[in-house]
């Protein structure tokens, strides 16, 4: 015979955790030249990339950085470059986690690196789109996911539709900066 009231106590306890979970996802606010943005990090299947986001966000390493490559109808990528077009420094790399199960789908942000794959510092991109070939596959390294936009996305589509041109050797650099103003943990 089945009890009601046990139903309602499994259910409740359901509910208790992923909440908790979800809970001990850390937010982000950037606020950007154009809107805020809204991030929630997830802590439990990107462990590095998260604490790497999250310490360049608390030494306030991305306030006067741009986002410095835009790509309509792929990507748009920030947190590495002064509105000169001048690199900052960064701490060092990370090991790539594209194999945390993560899809590069529209509204997640993902470590940006170099052709090696554990080469991601400081800087992110925000996918516009679904962009499964960013995505691991077999041996090949993906792209990490670490988050997911949770407010704003009509800002990062509004940053996504800007003109852009080459600038200091730098294709699809928006022709007016968009600059992270600030940045801090909810």
């Amino acid at each position: 015979m089945f009890n009601p009231l046990k139903k309602l106590v499994l259910i409740a306890t359901v509910l208790l955790f992923s909440n908790a979970s979800f809970a001990d996802n850390p937010k982000v606010s950037l606020q950007t030249s154009m809107g805020a943005i809204t991030l929630t990090l997830f802590s439990q299947e990107a462990p590095a990339s998260v604490e790497n986001f999250l310490r360049y966000v608390d030494e306030g390493f991305y306030v006067g950085t741009q986002f410095h490559r835009v790509i309509s109808g792929f990507m748009i990528q920030g947190g590495g470059f002064t509105e000169d077009m001048v690199q900052k420094k960064n701490h060092d790399p990370i090991k790539n986690e594209s194999a945390n199960g993560l899809p590069n789908k529209q509204g997640t942000i993902s470590m940006a690196r170099t052709q090696d794959p554990d080469s991601a510092t400081s800087q992110f991109f925000i996918n516009l789109v679904d962009n499964n070939s960013l995505n691991q596959m077999g041996n090949r390294a993906g792209y990490s996911v670490f988050g997911e936009v949770t407010q704003g996305m009509d800002v990062v589509n509004a940053i996504g539709k800007v003109n852009t041109a080459t600038r200091a050797r730098h294709r699809d650099v928006p022709v007016e900066p968009i600059l992270i103003l600030s940045t801090k943990r909810l």
